[in-house]
């Protein structure tokens, strides 16, 4: 079985996209949105506008009908019709029009469609931390028609008061987040060191499948660095560069990931989740565990069971 490291890790975060909602603008127009969740989607629909980092004025992005952006950096932002606008808030708008949509002036110059990404609060950063802090891909991309249909869809489903548009609206926004993390992968877009960058690089994902692929086995330093071509020097070197850790720290890394969730999620005994993981005994699992996540699996499988994960829910809202 081919082993797909993007989906298992989507998968372990628990990423969900949300349809929050969007607005239509006529004439001069400037709205201020203040950073509530971690990453966010946004797209133009129609028209043009201009979007810059409220505590960056001065260096400004033209958006137009097509593009799209995905902000994971936390800072507040204005989009606007043009520059030297005052900005209304964002949550003053959409708290008055009450819904999830708002029109400014006579909504026939612009439209826009946004989302954001839910994230479980544990495992949330393994997908959050690898990103760009805001990536833009440009209507004319090779993955314009996908998102063409995608946004399209989104748009009827918020209009159509259909039987299972929430639903439906949520498994596309899904899948416009994967295609938009697709494309900047296919495009070769800057990325900061991590499991992301380490799978885009041609030289290292065939070791970061094989890790994925067999958690549990013994890997050794010369096995992966020949599947990668590769001395195991130059592959040590290359890949704690891309990935920000040494090979088998990352498979350590990436064992207690799957050692919390077993732990979270079943009631396998500690033992048999370590000898799955590639552990001889429960002690030496137990050792690594505590000395990566600073708790014993006991301990971390109890307080994990008291946690209320609707405590770390984020609330829906436009923008």
């Amino acid at each position: 079985m081919v082993v797909d490291p993007f989906s298992e890790i989507l998968s372990l975060t628990q990423a969900q996209a949300v349809h929050a909602g969007g607005f239509e603008a006529g004439g001069p127009w400037a709205i201020r949105f203040r950073s509530r969740h971690r990453i966010k989607m946004s797209a133009v629909l129609h028209g043009g506008c201009w979007f810059w980092f409220a505590d960056e004025p001065e260096t400004k992005v033209r958006l137009a009908a097509g593009d799209i952006g995905l902000l994971t950096a936390q800072r507040d932002y204005v989009m606007a019709s043009a520059p030297g606008l005052e900005p209304v808030e964002a949550t003053g708008l959409f708290a008055r029009e009450g819904l999830a949509s708002a029109v400014l002036g006579d909504g026939a110059d612009f439209g826009f469609i946004g989302g954001h990404i839910l994230l479980n609060p544990g495992n949330g950063g393994l997908l959050a931390d690898v990103l760009p802090p805001w990536l833009h891909i440009g209507g004319g991309s090779p993955q314009a028609a996908a998102f063409g249909w995608l946004l399209g869809r989104l748009v009827e489903e918020a209009r159509g008061d259909l039987p299972g548009a929430q639903l439906a609206s949520s498994h596309l926004a899904q899948l416009l987040f994967t295609e938009i993390l697709r494309s900047h992968l296919g495009a070769g877009g800057p990325l900061p060191a991590g499991w992301l960058r380490a799978l885009a690089d041609p030289r290292t994902a065939p070791a970061l499948r094989l890790m994925h692929g067999d958690p549990g086995r013994e890997w050794r330093l010369d096995e992966l660095a020949r599947a990668c071509a590769m001395s195991r020097t130059s592959f040590a070197e290359h890949f704690k560069a891309v990935s920000g850790k040494a090979p088998l720290t990352y498979l350590t890394a990436w064992r207690m990931r799957l050692a919390e969730r077993a732990l979270r999620d079943e009631t396998t005994a500690v033992a048999q989740i370590g000898l799955a993981l590639g552990y001889a005994s429960e002690s030496a699992f137990s050792n690594a565990f505590k000395r990566v996540t600073g708790s014993s699996p006991r301990a971390w499988r109890n307080a994990a069971r008291d946690f209320n994960p609707s405590a770390g829910r984020a609330t829906l809202a436009a923008g």
